[in-house]
């Protein structure tokens, strides 16, 4: 027999004894209790992600953004600050009447604070980018709604430029 083909056989062995060693037996032992049942790879948490040259993730990441600004301290200058930078000049300016005249968030067109919100690509054309947003809310019977808006986008600046109700 060769010196190469011992050193793999004695190789080969001594990882079968530390395996061995490492796989608890099962024969009489029970599983140590669980506080939550095992995740299934298919099961595993959502990940997240977007790209800062993306015009639907940086409508996303407003109303990420957003959305966490409310939720932890409501409408504030950090509120006013993301419009500034997200949000076109005249479409701040045509939110805002629309707030007077609708006494409500124009960007979320509700009232209170969301549960969740969802963003997904539409359609993109004569340098625009429409998004959906679906926001997510409970009412106080602990009701779950819905508002679903289309987001337009100018594709040049990925600035938020118009707001519908409705997809």
């Amino acid at each position: 027999m060769t010196a190469s083909r011992i050193m793999r056989r004695t190789a080969l062995a001594a990882s079968a004894v530390v395996l061995a060693l490492a796989v608890p037996a099962t024969a009489n032992t029970t599983a140590p209790a669980r506080s939550s049942p095992p995740q299934a790879p298919d099961s595993l948490p959502p990940s997240r992600g977007g790209r800062p040259a993306s015009t639907v993730d940086h409508v996303a990441g407003f109303y990420g953004a957003y959305t966490d600004v409310l939720y932890d301290s409501g409408h504030s200058s950090l509120t006013d600050s993301l419009r500034r930078h997200y949000l076109t000049r005249a479409f701040r300016a045509e939110l805002g009447q629309w707030e007077s005249k609708h006494h409500m968030d124009g960007m979320l067109r509700h009232k209170g604070v969301l549960k969740a919100w969802q963003v997904t690509y539409n359609d993109s054309g004569m340098g625009h980018c429409w998004t959906r947003v679906k926001l997510t809310w409970e009412d106080s019977r602990h009701q779950v709604r819905h508002t679903r808006l289309m987001v337009q986008s100018d594709l040049a600046t990925r600035l938020i430029s118009g707001i519908k109700t409705g997809w």
